[in-house]
């Protein structure tokens, strides 16, 4: 989280965030955030996630596109934290840092369960319902309509959601251009409605908690986008075999399931398979780039410094991130 951020949150700031929404100071607890600030809160007897993101970061209209969207996705049946409306009626709040700008409230339902990882591996019948949930995601955005141009989200590539080309002319200007060449090729892609729309573009299982009969429900929809259905499918594949030490295998093992469950609730043209390795470098390239600014010492950082292990020469020798064909393997 940026400083300038940081720094601007107080105590009254919270006590308006929870006036806005209800909330006892007695059953608010911090539970951390990475780009933003989350509390967990409960009333009337549920659980809830309280965000306090900042304007410096996103608009209130792009977070207004972001919960209407989610909202739309939970009002078809799929597995996501719902947002809930204020004391006031509204989906966002916005409270004045005192400094010309806003803390952005939102709240949501708070998501049951816990990690679907079990002695480090992920159950068949978990992936068999990872793909079915991202494949009802895909099918519901195809018949989302935006209820207000205002609120419209960000394409993939916009530079407010990715840090890739902002971050490596200094730090690595070889990889940079690589970086280049592969938006290039991707930009080309066609965007038909039956395989692009807003896609959630990071729901790995960070992003997720699953029950104990591997119901799961998706959160984190900060990152979500206009894209292609298949950079959702590559982003879920590549946070599942980082720092494993088998991935072949373990794409062999899991892939057949995820992609099963997927087809089971949405069809994409299995062409686009081809496309899963494009997408899955351009998150290798932009995460090796954030990590190169903003973590200059990852050594006591166990995932990171199995990330970032051989990660420039892989990039330069353009290598795939993974050495594995996905395939149509529906019956």
């Amino acid at each position: 989280m940026r400083e300038e951020i940081r720094s601007r949150l107080n105590d009254h700031i919270l006590a308006e965030a929870r006036r806005c929404y209800g909330i006892s100071p007695d059953q608010f607890e911090e539970m951390g955030g990475f780009e933003s600030f989350i509390y967990g809160y409960e009333k009337d007897g549920r659980e809830y996630v309280l965000r306090l993101g900042h304007s410096l970061r996103r608009s209130p209209n792009l977070i207004r596109g972001e919960v209407d969207w989610i909202n739309h996705l939970a009002r078809g049946g799929a597995g996501v934290a719902r947002a809930v409306n204020s004391e006031a009626g509204n989906l966002v709040e916005l409270i004045p840092d005192g400094q010309g700008e806003h803390f952005l409230a939102t709240a949501f339902v708070r998501a049951t369960g816990g990690s679907p990882w079990k002695d480090g591996t992920l159950s068949d019948e978990f992936m068999l319902n990872y793909g079915r949930l991202l494949g009802k995601l895909h099918a519901l955005t195809k018949e989302y309509t935006l209820p207000n141009p205002d609120w419209k989200r960000p394409q993939w590539d916009d530079p407010i959601m990715t840090d890739t080309t902002s971050a490596l002319p200094e730090t690595d200007p070889e990889v940079l251009i690589l970086v280049e060449k592969n938006l290039a090729t991707l930009r080309q892609l066609p965007t038909p409605p039956d395989a692009f729309g807003m896609i959630h573009q990071d729901a790995h299982t960070g992003n997720l908690f699953a029950d104990e009969h591997n119901q799961i429900t998706l959160f984190d929809f900060d990152d979500c986008v206009y894209g292609h259905f298949a950079y959702d499918i590559a982003m879920v594949i590549f946070y599942a075999i980082t720092n494993n030490p088998q991935p072949v295998q373990f794409c062999q093992r899991i892939w057949p399931h995820f992609w099963r469950g997927y087809c089971a609730e949405n069809q994409l043209d299995p062409a686009w398979l081809n496309q899963i390795h494009p997408f899955m470098k351009l998150r290798e390239m932009d995460l090796y780039a954030v990590i190169r600014r903003d973590v200059p010492d990852y050594e006591g950082d166990w995932w990171i410094n199995g990330f970032m292990r051989n990660r420039r020469e892989n990039i330069l020798a353009e290598r795939p991130y993974v050495d594995y064909t996905f395939e149509d393997i529906t019956p």
